[in-house]
């Protein structure tokens, strides 16, 4: 979907939300009534258009509106794949049933999604998945399994890529489905990271069933579909993530739509600028948190310490100044080839920066790591240090971003052949059948 830039000005746009907001907002309505009537007016996902539950307009104007949201001291709209991608997807691809359903459900926090995507042996090429879905009257029977499915264990739909038709080339015969997590065929399983958290999980489909009506853009169009949630996918990423502040996990699982909305809500006096962190904010609070380190230790005497610190803020403002450009852009109905896979490659650069900067500030404490409260306030007093864990949680974390969202090897292949025009790889597997494709033993 391409950013549109709605016919009235951001003033009026503004004015008209401030004007809703104090009609609307009640701290005691829950969480489902007031995620009802945010999304129905079309400000849970403004950059929808006006005919998918959005107002239409430019992701630039869609922070400005999420900050006088947190600034007026009022929840926020729904977090999650749902609202980053999936809705997204199917204002471009789905059919006016699809939007009336899926992504209404989406932007009313009704039912929170995850995203089927990658499996054991189809990660970098993803066109080489396995997972099959049959045809069976007005259904799909799905077999196969799929891994590194974040938030899956709270979602109730899934973003599923299947292999409808074997016989044709690998890009060829994918298909996109919302299926229902909530059915005897599907089962969750978390994977437990180096940080000590579960975020991801492995999913097995045995026998699971979607309706004909929940393929999204047409049989076998699936790889096309697949790269609209991409591509939002890589600027999310890029940008840093959502400027939201307030909100809490959507969906039947996550436990929150019977709860206050007002208990979610930031202090009215606070909210103003105290929303999620952008990607220049975000890399800048670490930088704060690794020069008052450096400082306090002696570490800023170092010259290569202090040499990487600079290099840490220059990439912050380089992501900030990026990010400016893209919206600048959009806002003129324009884009910038391959900005989102840069801006992805920039997010692994600065998270790797961190990671081996914070530890050679730190030095022998970074071998301490608190996987709980309770044993983060043990190292914490053992060593003095409060912003410890913040260093060596980053240091566990950062061998993620290089590979979740596609690898830095797959940006890389996409900035040069879709964006320099370089000659692709050689071999004839996007003419080959799926089934005839050679395999891995």
């Amino acid at each position: 979907m391409t950013d549109v830039v709605d016919t009235a000005t951001t003033d009026e746009v503004l004015s008209e939300l401030r004007s809703w907001l104090g009609e609307n907002w009640d701290p005691d309505l829950s969480v489902a009534q007031w995620w009802e009537l945010l999304g129905a007016a079309g400000w849970s996902a403004p950059t929808l258009p006006t005919s998918a539950f959005g107002r239409g307009v430019a992701r630039s104007v869609a922070v400005q509106i999420s900050q006088e949201i947190a600034a007026f001291g009022a929840m926020g709209a729904p977090e999650g794949l749902g609202l980053m991608l999936a809705a997204p997807t199917i204002a471009d691809h789905g059919s006016d049933e699809q939007i009336a359903t899926f992504v209404r459900d989406i932007v009313t926090g009704q039912r929170a999604w995850c995203q089927l995507f990658s499996e054991p042996g189809a990660g970098s090429d993803l066109a080489g998945l396995t997972t099959r879905a049959e045809a069976d009257g007005d259904e799909f029977i799905v077999n196969g399994q799929k891994v590194w499915t974040s938030g899956g264990h709270v979602a109730d739909f899934g973003m599923l890529l299947a292999r409808t038709n074997p016989d044709a080339p690998k890009h060829q015969g994918i298909s996109y489905f919302g299926i229902d997590m909530h059915q005897p065929g599907v089962e969750v399983r978390p994977l437990r990271e180096l940080t000590g958290q579960a975020i991801f999980n492995e999913v097995f489909l045995t026998d699971a069933r979607v309706p004909a009506a929940s393929l999204i853009g047409g049989r076998n169009n699936g790889w096309a579909v697949a790269n609209t949630t991409l591509g939002y996918e890589r600027a999310s990423l890029g940008s840093g993530g959502s400027t939201r502040g307030g909100s809490a996990v959507p969906g039947t699982i996550g436990g929150n739509l019977a709860r206050r909305a007002g208990d979610f809500a930031p202090k009215k006096a606070e909210s103003r600028g105290a929303s999620r962190p952008s990607a220049r904010a975000r890399g800048g609070a670490m930088f704060d948190v690794l020069v008052g380190i450096a400082k306090g230790n002696g570490m800023d005497r170092d010259a290569t310490a202090r040499q990487d610190l600079v290099r840490l803020y220059t990439w912050g403002e380089i992501g900030r100044v990026s990010a400016e450009r893209v919206k600048a852009a959009r806002a003129q109905g324009r884009d910038i080839p391959g900005m989102a896979n840069i801006s992805k490659l920039s997010m692994s650069l600065i998270v790797r920066l961190t990671r081996d900067l914070g530890l050679r500030i730190v030095g022998n404490q970074g071998m301490l790591h608190g996987y709980d409260q309770a044993e983060r306030d043990v190292v914490a007093a053992a060593t003095g240090n409060a912003f410890l864990n913040a260093v060596t949680n980053t240091a566990l974390y950062a061998q993620a971003p290089s590979i979740y969202g596609g690898t830095d090897q797959i940006q890389r292949n996409i900035i040069g052949e879709r964006v320099l025009g370089l000659p692709k790889e050689p071999g004839n597997e996007r003419n080959t059948p799926f089934n005839q494709l050679a395999k891995n033993a």
